[in-house]
């Protein structure tokens, strides 16, 4: 596994699962693409990752310090069209920017160390690009280093995910210094997520179905345990499946028509309407409007291929969903920018 020093408390690793969400833009993104890392040894799983994601045409420079000798020397080992792919410096400042920067250790220790790293690889950021980096997600022990990026990903974040089959747990954080173009969406495959718990091939469970299940059998055992003779036990052992079936998260088929827009979700067509709404633009919208039930699935996917530009939270009241008044409900909007131009989608 890859490690960084984390002083007297021992070694911060990159196993599998955080190493697949380091370098999972650089996976979905069908190429030509520029990527970098930085920090990563021969023995390196985000490295070995990146290299398995190479499409033709792709770059990918490896920033390799102290190791770059062994890297030229790994990379010179490998097949002739990765080796051609792949350029090996000793120092950030001999690399050119490339769209996808990724932190192959931690990033640990104070936030001035922090801050300095992020402001240092800003600048290998290209035009519309990303930085991805990890820190260390457990309290205490990232030091100042988790503060500064959580800082930063406020102002510059596109997404953030949560490593917990790592050790210790990380924090990927995925940042963004300037406009993305809209159109590369329209290529993008879908995301690797790590809250998505693969049960079959076509059926995953959202990992906070599988902490309600865990919690629910939990409560089960210490009932069986407090007071064996009674069958209160039962209660909890058998809500633990229909619980973690709430969140389940299916494979879903995209239509091959680039110019289709999916349904967003699951359930019940309430109204289908024209309308107009300041808030998005000055322009007639369609609307469609969707009841989730208890028993539909309450992932939520986006309609169409694009760019967010806006994201909010309008306050209102709690009415039922299938009411008229569920219309000034709290609600929360996000407005994406069509990758084939067609306008907006919220």
């Amino acid at each position: 596994m890859s490690q960084a020093s984390l002083g007297p408390l021992g070694q911060v690793r990159i196993g599998e699962r955080a190493a697949r969400t380091l370098t999972a833009e650089l996976q979905r993104h069908p190429g030509p693409k520029t990527a970098l890392i930085v920090g990563a040894g021969p023995d390196s799983l985000v490295l070995g990752e990146a290299l398995d994601a190479l499409q033709p045409d792709d770059q990918l420079t490896i920033v390799g310090g102290d190791q770059a000798a062994a890297l030229r020397a790994y990379i010179a080992s490998l097949d002739t069209e990765i080796a051609e792919a792949c350029t090996v410096v000793q120092t950030p400042t001999e690399a050119s920017p490339a769209e996808i920067v990724i932190v192959a250790e931690p990033v640990v220790g104070a936030a001035e160390d922090a801050r300095l790293t992020v402001e240092s690889l800003t600048k290998l950021v290209a035009e519309g690009g990303i930085l991805v980096l990890a820190v260390v997600a457990v309290p205490g022990v990232a030091g100042g280093a988790a503060d500064e990026l959580d800082r930063r990903s406020a102002q510059f974040g596109v997404g953030t995910d949560l490593v917990l089959l790592n050790t210790p747990p990380v924090r990927v954080h995925k940042l963004r210094f300037s406009e993305a173009d809209a159109t590369v969406a329209a290529g993008l495959a879908p995301a690797f997520r790590t809250s998505s718990v693969p049960l079959t091939s076509t059926m995953h469970i959202d990992s906070n179905g599988v902490a309600a299940a865990g919690i629910a059998l939990g409560l089960a055992a210490a009932l069986r345990t407090i007071r064996p003779k009674s069958k209160a036990w039962l209660l909890p052992a058998l809500a633990a499946a229909p619980v973690a079936a709430f969140f389940r998260d299916p494979h879903r088929h995209i239509p091959a028509d680039p110019a289709a827009v999916v349904a967003a979700s699951d359930g019940k067509v309430l109204s289908v309407e024209r309308l107009y709404d300041e808030r998005f633009a000055d322009e007639e919208f369609l609307r469609i409007a969707v009841f989730l039930s208890v028993l539909d699935v309450h992932v939520n996917r986006s309609p169409v291929a694009g760019k967010v530009v806006d994201y909010f939270v309008e306050d209102g009241g709690y009415a039922a969903a299938m009411k008229p008044e569920a219309e000034h409900n709290v609600a929360a909007y996000t407005v994406l920018e069509d990758a084939l131009g067609h306008g907006k989608v919220v």
